[in-house]
């Protein structure tokens, strides 16, 4: 961050991204192409968004701490699986060059934006296998799941937008359990996936750390904002600007 404009755009994308997070999901395209603007190289700004919105997962995770008490064996059982499968997504990162990166990025983010605007249909599907559903939770889960979900984790791991939306129609999929249990497993995946990642990163990756400390910080802020707000805004009209954003990032990456 070179200049208070940059400060002002760093803390704009730490909100923005913490805002949509909090109210449907999906704020990393928010913020990464606005890292993008600032002179941040690709993988330099994933792998700091990935640790400047932790603190936006955690927040997340928490809100569906009461769904969570009756399911103790269920991430016990996929907790391992997120954690290796997030950690083997960041450390492919760190071993793909920047130049690697710059030319698949663009089409992670276009694959986001369109699982991000399909977020809704996922969503009612999940619901309409949820229907008639509400007991106990099923039985340990097959190795065609467990591979599923370890595929997701190594994405979050190395890319992270959407990841949410990913998870969800996996688990959605492969679980007989309430909505409310998927999301809340989904939050949870989501967190730890983002915490080894942010770990591997902290240790192997040049995080720009100015940067990440201003995102954790307007992050918090800015989940809290969506979350209070979400049901006053047209998730339609965010949708549609959250998509524009990883358009623009697209097109940034393309002509740079």
């Amino acid at each position: 961050m070179d200049t208070g404009l940059d400060v002002l755009l760093v803390a704009a994308a730490g909100l923005g991204a913490g805002f949509v997070n909090g109210a449907a999901g999906g704020g990393s395209l928010v913020s990464y192409p606005l890292l993008l603007t600032v002179g941040l190289d690709a993988r330099t700004a994933n792998i700091t968004n990935t640790v400047g919105l932790l603190t936006g997962y955690v927040g997340g995770a928490l809100g569906f701490r009461d769904h969570l008490r009756a399911q103790r064996s269920r991430l016990r059982e996929l907790a391992p699986v997120g954690l290796v499968g997030g950690t083997a997504g960041a450390v492919l990162l760190l071993v793909t060059s920047e130049a690697t990166f710059e030319a698949v990025v663009p089409a992670l983010i276009l694959g986001a934006c369109v699982l991000f605007a399909l977020q809704p249909a996922v969503r009612q599907w999940v619901v309409r296998r949820r229907a008639g559903t509400g007991g106990p939770a099923s039985a340990r889960l097959g190795p065609l799941a467990l591979s599923a979900v370890f595929a997701a984790a190594v994405y979050g791991g190395y890319f992270g937008a959407a990841i949410g939306v990913i998870l969800l129609a996996i688990l959605g999929l492969v679980l007989d359990d309430p909505l409310p249990s998927v999301n809340g497993l989904r939050g949870v995946l989501s967190l730890l996936v983002n915490v080894v990642a942010a770990a591997v990163f902290a240790v192997g990756a040049d995080v720009d750390w100015a940067v990440a400390g201003l995102l954790s910080l307007t992050c918090l802020v800015g989940g809290y904002a969506g979350a209070r707000f979400a049901l006053r805004l047209s998730n339609t009209a965010l949708r549609a600007v959250v998509i524009a954003f990883g358009l623009a990032a697209v097109a940034r990456l393309l002509t740079s």
